[in-house]
């Protein structure tokens, strides 16, 4: 998938892959341009999802980093239904997923 992805030039900023039901996997993504995924997806007969909205968080790499995203969330009642994140260079992402209704407050917390 990834290298069907690679082959059509789409540029994915993050993606989580783990077991799902009946000895499939799930891979979510986050792709720069989500009109290319769907092309690359329909070109290569994989089958994609409804489209969902997650935030893509992205900052300077220090101690409390991811923490502190979450922090606001919490403080804001936001219940996470996941998350994940790295770093290296200086830098780090995580991608925080909530749920639909929770969209506005997240967005709100976070300041976008």
């Amino acid at each position: 998938m990834l290298s069907a992805l690679k082959e059509a030039g789409v540029n994915l900023l993050n993606f989580t892959a783990f077991p799902g039901a009946g000895g499939k996997a799930q891979i979510d993504v986050v792709a720069e341009d989500a009109g290319a995924l769907a092309a690359a997806a329909k070109k290569a007969g994989l089958t994609l999802s409804a489209r969902k909205q997650a935030f893509f968080i992205q900052g300077a790499n220090r101690a409390g980093a991811a923490a502190e995203v979450l922090r606001k969330l919490a403080d804001a009642r936001v219940n996470i239904r996941a998350a994940n994140g790295s770093s290296g260079q200086g830098g780090f992402g995580m991608i925080v997923w909530v749920a639909p209704s929770d969209y506005a407050a997240a967005a709100k917390a976070l300041g976008v």
